[in-house]
């Protein structure tokens, strides 16, 4: 028998927490893994826009944590020392330090801000960066109205922001595709 993928729970607009709390979907807690969900697919649709299989394999790492992530978000804090949740640790983002400096390395020096565009994978690349300083904002706003959210995932989300502007300036390195500089109107 399969299972349903329709439960009807949530037509009242609330959802459940991991842990069985019940809140409704316009939650702050809602919203920030419903955001990093949305980062997770669009980080998809990055992956299959790359020709670069390092780059493809990176981000499917990526994916991984973000699952991590959106569970970490999704429990009830008050009820997770009972669960077992999967976490996130420092080598997550050592990884993203890593991999941002060395694309940073065969990079040409950044001399001017820059406009996302140049070809649709690094447009893309720069909305998956957008989106993924929107799920850190969702998160700094739980944490601001006491919402309990482990600092390494804000860290995590801020490093991954930083990686996919990187991988995006990279991309275009490697498609031969201009950066475009930002004039301002003066």
């Amino acid at each position: 028998m399969s299972l349903k993928i329709y439960t009807k729970t949530g037509d009242k607009g609330n959802t459940s927490l991991i842990g069985g709390t019940k809140v409704p979907k316009s939650h702050l807690r809602i919203e920030a893994y419903g955001t990093v969900d949305e980062l997770n697919s669009y980080i998809g649709l990055c992956k299959d826009l790359l020709a670069d299989k390092h780059g493809k394999n990176i981000l499917q790492e990526i994916q991984d944590r973000l699952f991590t992530v959106g569970s970490s978000l999704a429990r009830d804090p008050e009820k997770e020392p009972k669960m077992k949740i999967p976490d996130l640790h420092e080598t997550d983002v050592t990884l993203l330090e890593k991999e941002i400096d060395h694309m940073n390395d065969l990079l040409p020096p950044m001399k001017n801000f820059i406009l996302p565009g140049g070809h649709p994978a690094v447009s893309h690349l720069h909305i998956a960066r957008c989106i993924c300083r929107r799920a850190e904002r969702c998160c700094v706003r739980l944490e601001t109205e006491k919402e309990e959210v482990e600092s390494i995932v804000i860290k995590y989300l801020n490093r991954l922001s930083d990686y996919l502007f990187v991988l995006a300036r990279y991309t275009s390195h490697q498609l031969n595709a201009e950066e475009i500089p930002w004039r301002p109107r003066m």
